[in-house]
């Protein structure tokens, strides 16, 4: 953790605190930490308005078939494994990565293997779950990946997790930066990818995700196509209020890219979407996935 003097500035003492209060967080027993969690959890239910309604908007479009009743306590487990994600970020960042194999199931490491084999940079394709550098630190069980990185907006912060994710990653490379990924393809490493996000019109298609039209980077086919590069599906899942998780690669069910950006952006949203089900709360719904949409469609989070 850096101690550069610009971050002991009162500004910062917030974000220290908020720091220290994690790594104490981490250290106890994990039915401790899980009731923390669960206590945040019931707070940021009945306190955090804004996200609360994002949450309950998009279980909305994504499971129009589930009942009021169980969307409510679908988005309360949501928020839940938000707060158990911030102290798995904790426990990973300060804890050697070994402990964590004998509390996880990986199953497909040999596909990934043979994609690393074909010595030509492997794309290994995620979605934000809530335990997303947990998630990180279990893929470096089996390779070290190099991640593509949003920084944060406070800098202490973005310093804390850049340097909490180096203990266990290969590398970090900005997601804007294009060249880097491309290179560190060409220098055939393990890129763990995540495209499931909503970052606008720009570079993007629409294309369904859960049933609901999403914009859709079509930077995932460049990324493929210029080195020819192996596409791996990652997912990560925690059996519910256990310290045990599954770890699970799968391949591509249909090869990108096609030459059609709309009917590739479909191929990854859907495999991401088969991943997402299989824990359905722990994906990361408090993002605004659905608020690009076509000129003329409602505004779904107002």
């Amino acid at each position: 953790m850096s101690n550069a003097p610009h971050f002991k500035a009162p500004k910062y003492w917030p974000v220290w605190l908020g720091i220290w209060s994690l790594q104490l967080w981490a250290k106890l027993p994990w039915p401790l930490q899980y009731k923390v969690a669960q206590l945040l959890g019931i707070l940021a239910f009945y306190l955090a308005h804004r996200r609360r309604h994002i949450v309950e908007v998009n279980l909305e479009l994504a499971f129009p078939e589930y009942s009021l009743a169980k969307r409510k306590k679908m988005t309360f487990d949501v928020l839940l494994n938000s707060m158990v994600g911030l102290v798995e970020a904790a426990n990973v960042y300060q804890r050697p990565i070994e402990e964590l194999r004998s509390k996880t199931t990986i199953k497909g490491q040999e596909i990934l293997q043979a994609a690393i084999n074909e010595g030509r940079g492997v794309l290994l394709l995620g979605a934000h779950y809530s335990h997303l550098d947990l998630g990180g630190a279990l893929v470096s069980l089996v390779c070290k990946p190099t991640a593509i990185y949003r920084p944060n907006n406070n800098p202490l912060m973005d310093n804390y997790i850049k340097q909490g994710r180096m203990t266990f990653m290969h590398d970090v490379v900005l997601r804007s930066d294009m060249r880097g990924i491309a290179k560190a393809l060409k220098k055939g490493e393990v890129v763990w990818y995540p495209p499931d996000q909503d970052y606008g019109k720009s570079h993007a298609v629409y294309a369904p995700f859960f049933g609901v039209n999403a914009s859709t980077i079509i930077a995932t086919s460049r990324l493929v196509k210029f080195n020819r590069s192996a596409v791996v599906v990652m997912s990560v899942s925690r059996d519910e209020d256990k310290d045990h998780y599954t770890l699970e690669f799968q391949s591509l069910p249909q090869e990108i890219p096609t030459g059609d950006d709309v009917k590739d952006a479909t191929i990854v949203n859907r495999a991401l979407e088969n991943c997402i089900r299989k824990a359905p709360t722990q994906y990361m719904w408090t993002h605004r996935r659905f608020k690009t949409q076509p000129e003329g469609r409602a505004k779904f989070y107002q």
